[in-house]
Parts: structure tokens; C-alpha cells; sequence
């Protein structure tokens, strides 16, 4: 595989972000927007996780310092129990297209939870963008906002699936290029906006011809994601969007760069400590690590080594785009606010429509 200009990166990604499995990290717990346990009470767990395992097992791990008893439900009936610590295997449930878990302790708010990826034919990196917990002890919902890799090999039953998860808006974070040799496929009544976050970007315009270009490219990528005119404007569409719909997802060609910094701005801007986000961001790494090795194992060895930092996520990178916020901006509110238009009132509603607890 010979990769000569920008669109041959993006169209080289598109090519193996096709349906090689993927085994997805711990996903965290969040509760479902509109959910009966979606409660206004302070949620007890200081973290829940749901790991889905081999021939339809599910392993449920969490911690609730101070309560003594937790009961696990899914479908209505109770799965599992524990105290405050918890580490359960759960079997023999009847086939979903996402199985949901509600963890409903003794006292305080209940967290309804699903392992984080989404497994489908035509993505490796489709995963729910929620699910965490915030510095001040609120969690973001899950079901309510997805990220991705390219959409442009979803098959007719990953388009059912994801009519029936309720997607509803559909944010395209690629360049007119990528958009032209992959175009996307939505489900059935979504919406489909186009965010081009690196429209006019002087970043991409050619290849590397070294490892230490391929990082200098890339930690300027994030800058411009920060700083660029046409960034600013995808993300603030994108955000607006999330405000406004439920059911949203943004996604780029191989669902890390673009789409990583949509995640870490916004999973930040909710509340989210800094090593939560990162982790988020390099998550990547592990879902398209199957797809990655392919792609380089397809080239020379001189230009896998050259290509490889392109396929990274690296903490150098995100890094590079908080240093750009505060270079820039001084402080990450003022980002959101002259950056992205992004007020303390329609902040305030951001955080009360994706936070509970």
C-alpha cells in the first residue's frame, strides 16, 4: 500500500475501518436519558462497568463505597446482587441489539449501564460517548450521543440497529474528499449534517516523509481542531446538535482524531476529570488496533513507520490541543464561550440534559 497525499490518509483509513472484531475496553456506566432510574438523587458509585464477554456473558463491576446492598436487573428481573463492591458474571440472557443492565443500590440514584462498544458489521470504533463520571459526582448518560469510524460499509442490519438505538442526528466530521469517495450511510429518518472540521486546514495537504513529520502533523491536526475557523464552526454545530437532539453521533474516518477531540471538549466541558478524557481518547488505540496492524502490515516497513503515527491516538496529541486552548484562550470556559459561542446559560442546559445524579 503506497500513500502519497492527505486524501490517500483518509482514504487508506476508510479502507480498513471495515468490520475486523474488536475486543472493546471496560465500558463505563452512565443511566439512559428519559429512563425511569435516570434519577434526580445523588448516585452512590464511584465507578460501574459493564464488559461484554464471550458467547453472550457479561461481566458487571462496581463500586458504591458506603452502600451495602446493590441489586442487578435487566429486561425487569434481578440478575445479580452484591454490597458495595461488585464483580458478576451474567449468562443466559436473551439476545438484544444492546443489552442493558440497571444497578439500583440500596439507597441513592441507579445507574442503567451497557458495555460502551457497539458492534456492527461495517465499524470498529462505533462506541457510546457517554458513560462517565464527572469530578463533582454526576454521570453522563449513555444512550444519548455515539461516536464513530466511517459509515460508508454499514450493512442494511447495522442501519436497522441503529434505527432501533434511536439515532436521530448524524454529524459528518470528514473533509469533502473523504465524503466524496466514502459517502455515509445513515439509518432510516436520521438527519445527516456535514461538520467539516478540517475544511481549509493547511495541515493535510501533504504526506510526511518522516516518523517525526507524521507527529508534527498530527499535534498540529489537534491545534487546528482547537484554533481553525472551520473547526470552531464544525464543533460548535456539532454541540448544538447534542443540545437540541437526542441521539446524536459525530464521527470522522477512523473515529479518533476529529471525533476524539469532539469527545474530550465535550466529555470536558460536562465535568469529566482530565484522566478520564485521555483515557476516552486513547480507547481508540484498542478498538482499531486489529485494523491498524492490517493497514501497516500491507506497507514497506520504512512506510509503516512513517504511517504509524498517523494511525495513533497518543496523549501528545490531546495534549497538544489543551495547550492550544490555553494558549489561546486562557482557560477552557472561555474556549467554549469566544471559541465556540458556547454561553454559561447554554452550559448550564448542556449539563442538565446529559448529567444525572
Amino acid at each position: 500500500m503506497k500513500i502519497t497525499s492527505a486524501a490517500g490518509v483518509a482514504l487508506a483509513l476508510a479502507a480498513v475501518s471495515a468490520s475486523a472484531s474488536v475486543t472493546a475496553p471496560v465500558a463505563s456506566a452512565a443511566p439512559a436519558h428519559g429512563h425511569a432510574h435516570a434519577s434526580s438523587q445523588r448516585i452512590p458509585f464511584t465507578s460501574a462497568t459493564v464488559t461484554a464477554g464471550a458467547e453472550g456473558s457479561y461481566r458487571i463491576v462496581w463500586n458504591a463505597p458506603g452502600v451495602r446492598k446493590v441489586v442487578v436487573r435487566a429486561g425487569g428481573h434481578v440478575v445479580a446482587r452484591g454490597g458495595s463492591r461488585g464483580d458478576v458474571t451474567v449468562r443466559g440472557l436473551a439476545a438484544a441489539d444492546r443489552q442493558w443492565f440497571d444497578l439500583v443500590p440500596e439507597r441513592g440514584g441507579s445507574l442503567h449501564l451497557a458495555d460502551r462498544l457497539i458492534k456492527l458489521d461495517g465499524t470498529v470504533n462505533f462506541r457510546d460517548a457517554g458513560g462517565y463520571r464527572t469530578q463533582d459526582g454526576h454521570w453522563v448518560k449513555m444512550g444519548e450521543i455515539y461516536r464513530s469510524d466511517a459509515l460508508d460499509k454499514l450493512t442494511a442490519a447495522d442501519l436497522g440497529k441503529l434505527g432501533r438505538l434511536g439515532i436521530h442526528a448524524v454529524y459528518d466530521l470528514r473533509m469533502e474528499s473523504e465524503r466524496t469517495a466514502a459517502p455515509d450511510r445513515v439509518p432510516s429518518g436520521a438527519t445527516y449534517t456535514v461538520a467539516d472540521v478540517l475544511a481549509g486546514s493547511p495541515t493535510f495537504t501533504a504526506m510526511p516523509t518522516t516518523e517525526a513529520e507524521a507527529v508534527k502533523m498530527m499535534v498540529d491536526g489537534e491545534k487546528y481542531m482547537v484554533s481553525g475557523d472551520s473547526a470552531r464552526a464544525a464543533y460548535t454545530a456539532v454541540y448544538t446538535g447534542v443540545a437540541d437532539k437526542d441521539g446524536v453521533l459525530y464521527h470522522c474516518t477512523a473515529g479518533k482524531d476529529r471525533t476524539g477531540w469532539s469527545s474530550a471538549a465535550l466529555l470536558t466541558a460536562l465535568g469529566v476529570p482530565r484522566s478520564t478524557v485521555t483515557a476516552d481518547y486513547l480507547a481508540s488505540n484498542t478498538y482499531r488496533a486489529a485494523a491498524n496492524e492490517a493497514a501497516l502490515a500491507a506497507m514497506p516497513p520504512a512506510q509503516a513507520a512513517v504511517y504509524k503515527p498517523l494511525l495513533d491516538v497518543r496523549a501528545e496529541y490531546l495534549n497538544s490541543g489543551f495547550d492550544e486552548v490555553t494558549d489561546e484562550y486562557g482557560d477552557f470556559g472561555t474556549y467554549l464561550k469566544d471559541g465556540l459561542g458556547i454561553s454559561g446559560r447554554e452550559l448550564r442546559e448542556l449539563k442538565s440534559e446529559l448529567l444525572v445524579g
